[in-house]
C-alpha cells in the first residue's frame, strides 16, 4: 500500500494533538500496519510516550524531527522508512511560515483538534482563516477534518463548540470525551484501543467515526469554509448559547 501521511496541526497548544497522534499511531500499529510516529514538538511528548511503550505492544517507529543529529543530513533524519505504511506527524504549537507549508505539503490528511473553550475556538478560527487566506489548504488539495476534543456531555462549552463548528464545511470526524482513560494510556505508553474494552468501551465507540473516515471517506478534498469572515461574531454567538 502507498504510505498514508496524517498530520495533526493547530497553532494552539494544549488542544490534544499529541493525544490524537499517539492514539492514531497505536491504532494503526495494532491493525498490523508498519507505523511511524514523527515528533516535531520540542516538548517531545510523543517521543516520551514511545519510550514508555512495552515490548509486548505492536511496534511503532519513532522519528525525532526536532534535534539535529550530528553527521546526518536533515532529509535523511526525517525519513519515515521505506517500509512505512502509515506516518503520523505530531506538530508543535505556534508552527507557522515555511515549516507550516512544508508540513501541510507532505500530508495526505490534516486533522485539526479543537477544545470547547473560547480561547481554543478563537485560536482555531484564526488558524483556519490564515490557512484559507494564504491558500495553503486549497492549493495543496488536502483532506481536512476537525476533531472535537475533551468534550463534557451536555455542558455549555460543548454546545458552544458545536455552534462554532457549524460555521465550517470541514467535517467534524470525531467527538471525543474528556476521559481519564487517555491519561492512563499515555502514562503506560499505550493507546486507547489497547486498553481493555470493558474499561474504554465508550472511547472505542467514539473513535469509530474517525477510523471509518480515514479508512473510507478521506479520499476527496473537503470544502473549507462557508465564509471566511466574521469569525469573532460567530464565536461570540456560540458562547452565548
Amino acid at each position: 500500500m502507498a504510505m498514508l501521511r496524517i498530520t495533526l496541526v493547530n497553532t494552539k497548544g494544549g488542544c490534544g494533538k499529541t493525544t490524537l497522534a499517539t492514539n492514531l499511531a497505536s491504532y494503526f500499529a495494532g491493525q498490523g500496519f508498519r507505523t511511524t510516529l514523527m515528533d516535531y514538538d520540542p516538548q517531545g511528548s510523543s517521543r516520551q510516550w514511545l519510550s514508555l511503550r512495552g515490548e509486548h505492544l505492536p511496534p511503532i517507529n519513532g522519528v525525532d524531527a526536532v534535534r539535529q543529529k550530528i553527521g546526518v543530513t536533515r532529509s535523511w533524519q526525517l525519513r519515515a522508512g521505506l517500509d512505512t505504511e502509515v506516518l503520523v506527524v505530531d506538530t508543535p504549537a505556534g508552527v507557522n511560515g515555511s515549516q507550516m507549508i512544508e508540513l501541510l505539503r507532505q500530508a495526505d490528511v490534516i486533522l485539526i483538534p479543537v477544545m470547547p473553550s473560547l480561547v481554543d475556538m478563537q485560536a482555531t478560527a484564526d488558524f483556519i482563516d490564515h490557512l484559507i487566506r494564504v491558500g495553503k489548504i486549497k492549493s495543496l488539495s488536502k483532506q481536512v477534518g476537525i476533531v472535537a476534543n475533551r468534550l463534557r456531555a451536555g455542558s455549555r462549552s460543548q454546545r458552544a463548540l458545536e455552534e462554532f463548528l457549524r460555521g465550517y464545511d470541514i467535517p467534524v470526524v470525531a467527538r471525543l470525551r474528556d476521559s481519564q482513560n487517555y491519561v492512563n494510556a499515555m502514562e503506560e505508553g499505550q493507546g486507547i484501543h489497547e486498553l481493555h474494552p470493558r474499561t474504554a468501551a465508550k472511547d472505542h465507540e467514539q473513535w469509530s467515526p474517525l477510523i471509518d473516515w480515514l479508512n473510507h471517506d478521506a479520499q476527496g478534498v473537503a470544502p473549507i469554509l462557508k465564509g471566511s469572515g466574521a469569525m469573532g461574531a460567530r464565536i461570540d454567538e456560540a458562547m452565548s448559547c
